[in-house]
């Protein structure tokens, strides 16, 4: 027992929370740990110094538990937060946020880019989405078609009650998978009602088969 470390403790007890939370510690001035999820990752490395603006400077600052929505400004990508200080012998030591990925915010549809335009394709007609030849292609019930976002900012976009991301180059809407087939080294292939045959890698199959219930 002596000789745990911080990091494999923290370790252990990010294991407890959902797989879509991410979880940062930092004393004073810098984060001292950071535990990225599958479905936000906003790239901290140890080191890093607690930025004015972030949930963990505002906890820090207030010496309050702080629970709010941030700007893509901070770190590029949107996100809600809970961070609360922790103290020792009176004195503030640092504080624990976690990090969850923000909804959807407020658009409903996705704008596809084809040969003769745009067309605003509504979140329940996607199919899925994949990226491909340096280029994001959507595919709905209606159209086919590209978009200018990455697979990881559609993952802060789309809602997650509906789309999960099932490999590193795929996105899905469950409510159009038909069947649902296993594959070699505990992956699977997502029969689409498209017709098409969407693989869940093996980074990503344990997530899925929890988020699926099965």
């Amino acid at each position: 027992m002596e000789d745990i470390t911080l990091g494999s403790l923290l370790d252990v007890i990010g294991e407890l929370f959902s797989d879509e939370i991410s979880i940062a510690v930092s004393n004073t001035k810098e984060y001292v740990y950071y535990r990225p999820s599958k479905r936000v990752d906003l790239k901290i490395s140890v080191g890093d110094p607690v930025k004015e603006g972030t949930i963990a400077y505002k906890a820090l600052d207030s010496r309050q538990k702080v629970s709010e929505f941030i700007n893509r400004d901070v770190f590029g990508i949107p996100y809600h937060g809970m961070s609360v200080p922790f103290m020792h012998n009176g004195e503030l030591e640092g504080c624990v946020t976690a990090i969850y990925p923000a909804l959807t915010d407020g658009k409903s549809v996705v704008t596809l880019k084809t040969t003769d335009g745009w067309l605003p394709i509504p979140f329940s007609k996607v199919i899925y989405i994949e990226a491909k030849d340096k280029k994001t292609h959507v595919y709905s019930e209606v159209a086919s078609g590209t978009h200018k976002y990455t697979l990881q900012e559609f993952e802060y976009l789309l809602p997650k009650d509906s789309f999960i991301r099932c490999h590193r180059s795929f996105i899905v809407n469950v409510n159009h998978i038909q069947m649902i087939y296993p594959d070699t080294h505990s992956t699977f292939l997502l029969s689409m009602d498209n017709g098409e045959q969407v693989p869940v890698s093996q980074s990503y199959s344990s997530y899925f088969r929890k988020l699926l219930g099965f």
